[in-house]
């Protein structure tokens, strides 16, 4: 949950790429369709806390979570529930915009949340919580990079900046080429290279959301059991109510 992309394709449609650096040893089940609160979301599923990092909701929302604000924190003892949860709830909010608004986001450890919501017409939004407060904003629809705070310097993200800077403009941008720069960029960097391996943290697997049109493809790489899934999400066939 710790690298994400996200470029928009026209008419409505997208591709959302994440890296994932974790634990080695912190497992994560394959995407599944779940029911969340009368609401249909496919997600992977973090063994541990029951949450999750990325999902698509047939609320006609995806949302995906990176670790930390924007900056680097100290971490407390415990916190009263875990980030993978927020993501969930999200994804099953009725509006979004509301959702954010309501949520209580007291004891929760800082992240960073990237949503991109189609209900009338694409946004793209970004939401910063600090640890005290909320950062709310709508973006454009433009290609966009971010990079965990709680894992890369601002040196560090600054670079991962310019090799997507470097990419996006020597490359057509598509699911398959974007898939690329998240599967080699930083090649032989193995302390903030895309795909990093510190040891005790690594990038355990990539998942990438494709929208076209009302079909959601959902790629997932578990890179610790080198399995590759795919899965369809139609939301022409799900309820939005």
């Amino acid at each position: 949950m710790c690298t994400v992309t996200i470029f928009y394709k026209g008419n409505n449609d997208f591709v959302l790429t994440s890296n994932r650096d974790e634990a080695p040893n912190r497992k994560a089940q394959a995407p599944e369709v779940y029911n969340i609160n009368d609401t249909q979301v496919l997600l992977p599923k973090d063994e541990q806390s029951g949450g999750s990092w990325i999902g698509v909701s047939n609320k006609n929302r995806v949302v995906c979570l990176l670790n930390g604000g924007f900056d680097s924190h100290e971490r407390q003892v415990e916190y009263r529930m875990s980030r993978g949860i927020v993501v969930k709830e999200l994804l099953a909010a009725k509006a979004i915009e509301a959702a954010v608004e309501t949520y209580d986001f007291t004891n929760i450890e800082p992240f960073t949340i990237v949503i991109a919501d189609w209900n009338t017409h694409l946004k793209f939004y970004q939401l910063v919580w600090d640890g005290l407060k909320t950062h709310f904003e709508k973006l454009p629809l433009e290609t966009k990079i971010w990079s965990s705070s709680t894992l890369y310097d601002e040196k560090q993200r600054q670079a991962r900046r310019d090799w997507f800077n470097v990419f996006t403009s020597e490359h057509q941008l598509s699911s398959k080429t974007v898939l690329a720069f998240h599967q080699t960029a930083g090649n032989g960097n193995a302390d903030y290279g895309v795909i990093m391996n510190r040891g005790f943290v690594k990038t355990t697997s990539i998942t990438q959301i494709e929208k076209t049109t009302d079909v959601i493809q959902m790629r997932f790489n578990n890179l610790n059991t080198s399995e590759t899934s795919v899965q369809v999400f139609n939301l022409s066939e799900k309820s939005n109510d």
